[in-house]
Parts: structure tokens; C-alpha cells; sequence
């Protein structure tokens, strides 16, 4: 552009002419429009131009027409559906329901097609007007001119809920139409759903089930009532996925909980000859889990039931443990434990799913009555030891963990686990002495449970048991390569040697040796000692066996298995025909306690009788006299003449077993003292008592005044001292 040439300025001016519209334009447009409409509701819109009908709406909003629109088409739709509700209205009995699913299906599809030719007023003139859209609006009119209507709510109401009713006494309704009833309700917004009909159907509901569970109580036992609710609770889920708001599920099974089960919970429990006691008794395992997933659905209902079960276990339990007819036997009284745990076990897993809370309770219940009888313990070890020197013989490996799995359940529940161990040393070195044990294996499984439950302190010696049986092998065969050929055809001698520690206490009860055997037994001695320097060497004559021959008189050779008190009465009889009570006690010097037993078992059981006693009677007399009986008799060549013993321990047995594990704890009570004051340095004495019964609870629950009698001991020792000002508190003396 020339710098020189002028500059021009555009200006855009009004067009000249003036458009004019036709003044009746709007009214001849609407009533076009309008014309359509009543054709859509009248089901003659297959002759409407649809797109010359939306160019019409579009113009009418353009040329600002849009309030006249949108006014026409209220009061026209209003008009319709006023037609629509008073045929509803019309329509009797069945028919109501039909004819009011008819007429929404018309308003929805008319609705439809009108949105449609007003899309563009949709779009444009009801946001900017604050207007309520079309289809609202449809929905909106159906609401307040038919389903509020005076003549039509309280009947749509009825009849629904009585449609309902009659579903559930068992009659067929048509859940289609139930189901497009009920979503047209759902379609006009949550508050007319909620206020027309959730809200009555859920007090109605109630009612019903208020009456029927009242009903069902009073002619059923605990077993029916259940299923009846949970068939009803089912159905009501049922018929929510049919034609109800899936919102409306928790509100109707809440209805249902509370009236059939959370007010009638203890009823149902307690219920006499059938709740849940009654079940129980009885392995009801389906009805018992019916229960439990009825009851879990209401506040505190797993609770009531698991307060119930633990009473019972509790009750039952403690009648067992102190029933003195089921303490007779003590490998019947385990076994009746363990079938109850298996029982309760079996329950819990099918009809409480492994609940945590009933597996507590169940293990708190057995803890509290298995610790009622103060020989459990014993008891317990009796059983192991039954089972693995008999018991367990021909069982399958996995069948033997399984029971020792079980056995190991029982202990944990025990208080006094060091009583156990006491019993189980006692009862472990007879089996491994006598080699009655039907596995090894299964006696070392058993004690890799116990030293993985309680420490490697538990086992120790167990195991240094084990270890003894197989040094005393290789002992004796060295015995037997060094001296082998000096011993000539002889006795052959056996030697368990046992180190002190690890074994039991027994008491050294020497006695008289034959005199064919003291000089074998003494050629041992020097061999021993002669090759472990700084040892002694005593023998327990009352934990051997030993085999002899035997010829009685009728020619009769037997071979018989004794025990060493047996063999030296036996052995007297080589050399005289009769003996009294009082020579073999002299003779033998065994204790007299012992010496009876042995006499009852080698003259007063059938079969077994090699003796004849004068007089003939169960019981040991000290003026009896024995002689042999020539007229022994056995279909067995090898004889074992087994000891009559007691299985339980006697009153002073016990006692004196007694005695010594309150001697073992003593020292195990002050190492825990002193444990924690050197840590603690300062502590009352409330505290060290928690803290020592806490310390030593996997091995013994402490007596607090033997914990006081400890602390007055470590006090005289100088280990302690109290404090000057608080005479309650310990100070640690380092």
C-alpha cells in the first residue's frame, strides 16, 4: 500500500429492510405443534412430519416463542394424563394394575417422541430459563396426576402390598408387571419410591413377621424354627433381585432379622429339648450352622451362642474330670477328652467355619476343666504310654502323628506341664527299660513337640535318655569282647547303665542277688569302672527283667519272662519245696510292698500261677506259704509273667510325686526372681509375683505364697534386700 493513498475506514451497517412476522405466526406454529402432540398421545404419529415439527419448535424458540412452547406443552400433557388417570381409575380389580403398566408405557413412548421434537427448546431456551426439562417434566406431571392422585395412591399402595402378602403365603403373582410397577416408582425418584411404598411395605412387613414368628415359636421346636427363617429370609432376598431397589435388601432382611431371630434369640437357644444344648449333644451340624449364619446377622448373636456353647463345654467337661467312675481308667478318661475335643473340633469347622472366637472358647473351656482334676497330668502321660507300648501297633505313620497331634493339644491346656513331666520321664525310662515301645519314632516325635512347645530345657533329659540306651549297647558289647570268653556257658548278663540326672529318682531298693549271678554282676562292676574312671556304679534290681527256664513237674518246660524280684523268689525254689512269706521276704530282702506284689502276680493270676500259695486267696499274707505249682500248665512256650501293678499311682505315690515337683520348683521360682530383679533392679511385691507367675506360666502356674517363701530365702541369701522406707519394695543386691 502507497504511503500516499488514503486510508479507508469499513462500517457495517443495519440491513434496510425490516423483517416482519406474521403475528398470528406463534399461535398458528403452536397450535401445529400442539396438534402433534394430541396425535402422539392418541397413537396416530405414524402420519406426522417429525422433521418439519422440529423445524416448527425451532423457529418458535428462535423468534423468541419459547415461554409459549413450553407453556403449551405443560398444559397440554397435563390434559392428557388427567384422561390417563381417570381410566386408571377406571379400571376394576386386576385390571388396575394393567391398565396403569398400559399408560405409563404410552406416556414414556408419547414422552419420547416429544423430547424429541423439542430438542432444540431442551437445549437452548430451559437451561438459560431455569426451566425443567421435557422428559423431567413428563415425570414430574405423571407424578402429580396419576400416582398422586387422590382415587389412585392409596390403591396403587394396597394393591401392591396385597400382592405381596399373597406371594408369601405361597400363591403365584405376576412379578413382571410387579416389576415395571415398582420401577415406574423407582424412575420418579427416590422419594416417591421410598414414601409411596418402601416405607409402608417395611412397616407392614414387619407386622407380618411380628405375627408369623410368634406363630412359628410356639408350634416349633429351635431345628424348624430356624429353617422357617431362613426360608423366609431367603425369599425376601429373592424377591428384592425380582421387581424391588436393590437399596431396599438391607432395610427388608433387616425387618426379617429383627423380628424372626434378634427377638426371639434366647428363646430359640434356651429352647428345651432342641436349642442349642440339644444340638450340640447331638452333632446337629446343619441346624447348628444355620444358626450360626442367622444369628450372625443380629448384634450379639455369635456371642449368645459362644456363651451358651462355653457353659456347656464347661459343665459336661467338669462332670467328666470329677467323675470319680471316669477317672477310674485313666486311658478311657483321655480318650473321652479327646472325643470331645474331636467333637467340638468338627463343629467349629463345619458349622461355625473355623470361627477364631468359638476355637478360643473352645480352648479356654477345656483349659478350665481339664485343670479341675490335679491328675490330669498323670493321666495324660498313662494314655501316651498305653499308646506307644501297645496302642499305636500296626497303625500308619501319619495315624500315630495324628494322635500324638492330639495328645499335644491336651498338654498345652495343662497348667502344671512340669507334673507332666515328672509322670512321662517316669513312665518313658519304663518302656525304653523293658523295650516296650512299639516305635522309636514315634517316641522321638513326640518329643520334638514337647521341646517345640516348651524349650529345649523340657527335653534334655528325655533326650539324654535316648542317648543312655545307646551307649549302654555299646558297653555291653565291649563287656562281652573283653570278658567274653572267661564268662563260660553262664548267665547271660544284660546292663542298662543310666546317668543319674537324666533318668527318674528311684530309690535304691538293693536286694539279695541269686548267688549264680552276683559274681557276673561283679565282674560287670570291675569292667565298668575299670574303664570310666571317677564313676559309681548301683544297681536298680527293681527296674530289670530277666528270662528263666523253668522244668516243673509234670516234665513241662517253659521258658518265662520275670522281673528281677521274680527271678530271685523263683530262684529260691531250686533248692526247697515250700517257703513261708516271712523266709522269702528274709531271703531276698526285697521290700515288702514290692515283695507282695510280686508274689500276687507269680501266685494269684490265672495262667500265670507258677506258684501255689496256701491259703488260696487274692491277697498276700505274711503267714502265707508257697510252693511251686507242678501242675502248671500254658499253651505258650515263653511265658511273661508280667508285675500286678497299679496303672494310677497310690495316695503315697502320689504325694510323694508331689513332693518332689514342688522341690523342683523352687529353684525355677528363685532363678525367675532373680531374673527379673536384675533387670528390674527395683520391684514391688505385686509386681514380682505377675511377673514370675507370667515367667513361668508355660511350665506351672506358681503358687504366689511359694513365690513369697522364695523371695524371704533369696532375702536370707543376700541375693535381696527390702527397701528401708517401703517395706513392699525389693532392691537387687548385685
Amino acid at each position: 500500500m502507497n504511503s500516499g493513498q488514503k486510508k479507508r475506514n469499513f462500517q457495517i451497517e443495519a440491513f434496510k429492510h425490516k423483517v416482519v412476522v406474521d403475528p398470528k405466526y406463534a399461535e398458528k406454529t403452536w397450535k401445529i405443534l400442539e396438534h402433534a402432540i394430541h396425535e402422539i398421545y392418541n397413537h396416530n404419529a405414524s402420519g406426522l412430519s417429525f422433521e418439519e415439527l422440529y423445524r416448527n419448535a425451532y423457529n418458535m424458540v428462535l423468534h423468541k416463542f419459547g415461554e409459549k412452547l413450553y407453556s403449551g406443552l405443560v398444559s397440554t400433557m397435563t390434559f392428557h394424563l388427567q384422561t390417563m388417570s381417570k381410566c386408571i381409575e377406571a379400571a376394576q380389580g386386576a385390571l388396575f394394575l394393567d391398565e396403569l403398566n398400559t399408560k405409563w408405557n404410552d406416556h414414556n413412548k408419547a414422552l419420547q417422541m416429544i423430547r424429541d421434537i423439542l430438542m432444540y427448546m431442551d437445549r437452548t431456551f430451559i437451561p438459560s430459563n431455569h426451566k425443567t426439562p421435557v422428559h423431567e417434566l413428563g415425570l414430574n406431571l405423571w407424578r402429580d396426576y396419576v400416582i398422586h392422585s387422590s382415587k389412585i395412591q392409596p390403591r396403587l399402595l394396597d394393591t401392591v402390598l396385597e400382592l405381596i402378602l399373597r406371594e408369601r403365603k405361597g400363591e403365584v403373582i405376576n412379578r413382571g408387571l410387579m416389576r415395571n410397577i415398582i420401577k415406574m416408582l423407582m424412575d420418579l425418584g427416590p422419594s416417591v419410591y421410598q414414601e409411596d411404598f418402601e416405607k409402608p411395605f417395611l412397616e407392614v412387613s414387619a407386622d407380618f413377621y411380628r405375627a408369623e414368628s410368634q406363630e412359628f415359636i410356639e408350634c416349633s421346636d429351635c431345628g424348624d424354627y430356624l429353617k422357617k427363617a431362613e426360608k423366609r429370609l431367603n425369599e425376601e432376598i429373592d424377591r428384592v433381585s425380582h421387581y424391588l431397589d436393590a437399596k431396599t435388601e438391607p432395610k427388608i432382611t433387616n425387618v426379617v432379622e429383627k423380628e424372626m431371630i434378634a427377638n426371639h434369640m434366647h428363646r430359640l437357644v434356651h429352647m428345651e429339648n432342641s436349642g442349642l444344648v440339644k444340638m450340640l449333644i447331638d452333632d446337629k451340624s446343619e441346624d447348628l450352622g444355620r444358626m450360626y449364619n442367622l444369628f450372625r446377622r443380629v448384634s450379639n448373636g455369635l456371642s449368645t451362642i459362644r456363651d451358651v456353647m462355653t457353659s456347656h463345654i464347661r459343665d459336661t467337661g467338669k462332670q467328666l474330670v470329677t467323675d470319680p467312675e471316669k477317672s477310674k481308667n485313666p486311658v478311657d478318661f483321655v480318650d473321652t477328652l479327646l472325643q470331645k475335643r474331636d467333637k467340638y473340633d468338627t463343629i467349629i469347622s463345619s458349622a461355625f467355619i473355623n470361627d477364631k472366637t468359638f476355637q478360643n472358647a473352645l480352648s479356654s473351656s477345656f483349659e478350665y476343666f481339664i485343670n479341675l482334676n490335679p491328675r490330669s497330668p498323670e493321666y495324660i502321660s498313662l494314655f501316651v504310654d498305653d499308646k506307644l507300648r501297645k496302642g499305636l501297633k500296626g497303625v500308619k505313620d501319619e495315624d500315630i502323628e495324628a494322635i500324638l497331634d492330639k495328645v499335644m493339644i491336651l498338654f498345652r491346656y495343662l497348667q502344671e506341664k512340669d507334673v507332666f513331666e515328672k509322670y512321662y520321664k517316669q513312665h518313658l525310662a519304663k518302656r525304653l527299660l523293658s523295650a516296650k515301645t512299639v516305635s522309636d519314632d514315634a517316641e522321638r516325635s513326640l518329643i520334638v513337640k514337647l521341646k517345640t512347645e516348651c524349650g529345649y530345657q523340657f527335653t534334655s533329659k528325655l533326650e539324654g535318655m535316648f542317648t543312655d540306651m545307646k551307649t549302654s549297647q555299646d558297653t555291653m558289647q565291649g563287656f562281652y569282647a573283653a570278658c567274653g570268653a572267661e564268662l563260660g556257658n553262664g548267665p547271660t548278663l544284660v546292663v542298662q547303665i543310666l546317668t543319674t540326672g537324666s533318668w527318674p529318682t528311684q530309690s535304691s531298693n538293693t536286694c539279695n542277688l541269686p548267688a549264680e549271678l552276683l559274681a557276673l554282676c561283679e565282674k560287670f562292676r570291675s569292667y565298668y569302672l575299670g574303664t570310666h574312671t571317677g564313676r559309681r556304679l548301683s544297681w536298680q534290681t527293681n527296674m530289670g527283667t530277666a528270662d528263666l527256664r523253668a522244668t516243673f513237674g509234670n516234665g513241662q518246660k517253659y521258658e518265662l519272662n520275670v522281673s528281677t524280684y521274680q527271678m530271685c523268689v523263683l530262684m529260691l525254689f531250686n533248692n526247697t519245696e515250700s517257703l513261708s512269706y516271712r523266709e522269702i521276704e528274709q531271703a531276698t530282702e526285697i521290700p515288702s510292698s514290692d515283695l507282695k506284689r510280686c508274689l500276687q502276680s507269680l501266685a494269684c493270676v490265672k495262667g500265670k500261677n507258677v506258684l501255689r500259695k496256701e491259703p488260696m486267696s487274692k491277697d498276700i499274707g505274711e503267714e502265707d506259704a508257697f510252693s511251686v505249682n507242678d501242675n502248671f500248665t500254658s499253651k505258650l512256650r515263653k511265658v511273661k509273667i508280667g508285675t500286678v501293678v497299679a496303672q494310677k499311682e497310690s495316695e503315697p505315690e502320689k504325694q510323694e510325686t508331689r513332693q518332689r515337683v514342688e522341690e523342683d520348683r523352687k529353684p525355677q521360682i528363685e532363678a525367675a526372681i532373680v531374673r527379673i530383679m536384675k533387670s528390674r533392679r527395683v520391684l514391688d511385691h505385686n509386681n514380682i509375683i505377675a511377673e514370675v507367675t507370667k515367667q513361668l506360666q508355660p511350665r506351672f502356674l506358681a503358687n504366689p505364697g511359694e513365690i513369697k517363701k522364695r523371695i524371704e530365702s533369696l532375702i536370707e541369701r543376700d541375693f535381696l534386700e527390702r527397701d528401708n522406707a517401703d517395706r513392699r519394695l525389693y532392691r537387687y543386691l548385685a
